[in-house]
């Protein structure tokens, strides 16, 4: 089944996600190469593709798991998480509709 993990970050937290960020895409790279991964990326602070020193304030992965449980875990062990980038990860059950 598919979970949307979405994490919400602290204020100011560019440094710590820049720092943190190789870990990051590695574990979003497994989920790619195992065909679990149907989109992943961050919440610019402002209307811009390249927010710059307003940075992010947080991120959105929707990806394959075998329960909510494993979702949870997968999003738990996130290196953010390690850093202090996120103040709060929710994880839940998505249904794709489109694309169909």
């Amino acid at each position: 089944m598919l979970y949307s993990i979405v994490g919400e970050d602290v204020a100011n937290s560019l440094n710590d996600r820049l720092q943190a960020r190789p870990a990051h895409l590695a574990r979003l790279q497994a989920l790619q190469n195992e065909g679990r991964l149907v989109l992943a990326g961050p919440n610019p602070a402002i209307d811009s593709d390249n927010p710059g020193d307003a940075g992010f304030t947080g991120s959105v992965v929707v990806a394959e798991f075998a329960s909510l449980e494993e979702a949870q875990a997968w999003a738990d062990a996130d290196p953010y998480i390690d850093a202090g980038v996120y103040q709060q990860v929710i994880v839940k059950p998505f249904k794709q509709v489109f694309p169909n």
